[in-house]
């Protein structure tokens, strides 16, 4: 199976030896951040630094002033690693090596626009602000999430694009020094704290024929008894009915999924209007359609309408992968559906078990590889990937 690793330009500007020590993985691929969340990360292998910290979202490449000029929500340009285009130099030095460079593009996922302009951020039923997901609801989110797509993802020398985040986000979130976990929250709760309720979608709701102000008063007494210790419910799209009714619940998400869609649409449309032929979009993506985060929700047939293909989120049990891979078992030959498999230990990965893990993908329709994340990654967690990948051939 193809198979690409992801990277930072930081794991390769300023290491020379970098390119080579990807490729001799035997992965085919990088796919290389191009507008990435803030995040703390470490460069366990480079000759300068052992730590990088990215202060806030922002675009590893120049932005293109005259795209953004007098715009009130426009991206942020990185500050921490010294190059004027991150991206360009790191996709030339890869592709010096004989690896195929795809951008790797985060979109509705940005602590900074929401610091700074917090109109834009999903409100939940408390009235709480969630800075870092912006509400994709919105007119001006959603204009600039299809402006930045295309431009993050059409960068001289990527073969095509990976989309992150291109979808509603939520409650959760890895945030600095968090201290969410005293309450455990299930799936279905999860659902209901990441509802939205800013003035957008309210109107949307509303146009379901709910009240937004009922719906609100609903969530929070669903959700009653996870704070007063009954302990989260079970996962899963039935147990967000019986929390809040079969009625509700499917109101709200036809709600979110019409505006999942609309985006996906947008701002898959956008990327091929300014790629060349053959430029290739996927979505990273989640089968259940009511899920949040990187890997948002899709529709499996209308989201393979509208890209080449998925990246689904495989670590973890064979359960778990038959869960994401099942729904796509009718994909077209041509779709891809890419395997994501971390294999760093640190963050819960198994490269071990890398070889067998792949096959059990391959098993259920998987066409391609994704390993997450080769410049994170320990060197006896590299040398287990590149093991099993000579193996898999």
């Amino acid at each position: 199976m193809r198979t690409s690793a992801f990277l930072y330009p930081w794991d390769v500007i300023g290491d020379p030896d970098a390119p080579a020590r990807v490729a001799d993985l035997g992965v085919q691929q990088v796919t290389l951040a191009s507008a990435y969340h803030s995040t703390r990360a470490l460069t366990p292998r480079h000759p300068a630094r052992r730590v990088v910290t990215a202060e806030h979202a922002a675009v590893l490449y120049p932005p293109d002033e005259r795209r953004w000029a007098g715009r009130t929500l426009r991206p942020y340009r990185q500050t921490w690693i010294a190059s004027d285009d991150p991206f360009a130099e790191a996709a030339g030095a890869l592709s010096a090596a004989g690896l195929d460079v795809h951008s790797w593009v985060v979109l509705a996922h940005n602590s900074r626009l929401g610091a700074e302009h917090p109109a834009t951020s999903v409100v939940n039923a408390y009235g709480d602000r969630y800075p870092w997901a912006p509400c994709v609801a919105r007119p001006e989110v959603r204009a600039h999430l299809v402006d930045l797509a295309a431009e993050a993802a059409v960068r001289e020398g990527a073969a095509g694009t990976e989309l992150e985040s291109c979808g509603w986000y939520g409650y959760a979130h890895l945030h600095a020094h968090d201290k969410v976990a005293g309450v455990g929250l299930g799936d279905a709760a999860q659902y209901l704290m990441s509802l939205c309720f800013c003035t957008v979608c309210r109107a949307g709701y509303a146009a379901q024929g709910l009240d937004a102000g009922e719906l609100g008063a609903a969530v929070r007494r669903a959700l009653e008894p996870v704070w007063a210790g009954s302990g989260a419910p079970e996962a899963g799209w039935d147990a967000v009915a019986a929390l809040l009714g079969d009625g509700l619940a499917e109101a709200t998400l036809r709600w979110r999924t019409g505006v999942a869609r609309e985006l996906q649409e947008a701002v898959t449309g956008a990327v091929r209007a300014a790629a060349a032929p053959g430029f290739r979009v996927l979505l990273h993506a989640d089968p259940a359609p009511y899920r949040c985060g990187a890997n948002p929700g899709v529709d499996p047939g209308h989201v393979l309408r509208v890209a080449d293909g998925v990246v689904l989120p495989c670590t973890g049990t064979d359960a778990a992968r038959e869960a994401v891979l099942g729904p796509f078992a009718g994909a077209p030959g041509d779709a891809a559906l890419a395997a994501n498999l971390t294999v760093v230990r640190g963050m819960g990965g198994s490269p071990d078990t890398l070889e067998r893990d792949a096959a059990h993908a391959a098993s259920l329709g998987a066409n391609e590889l994704r390993l997450y994340h080769a410049g994170l990654a320990s060197d006896p967690d590299l040398a287990a990937v590149a093991s099993a990948l000579s193996r898999l051939g």
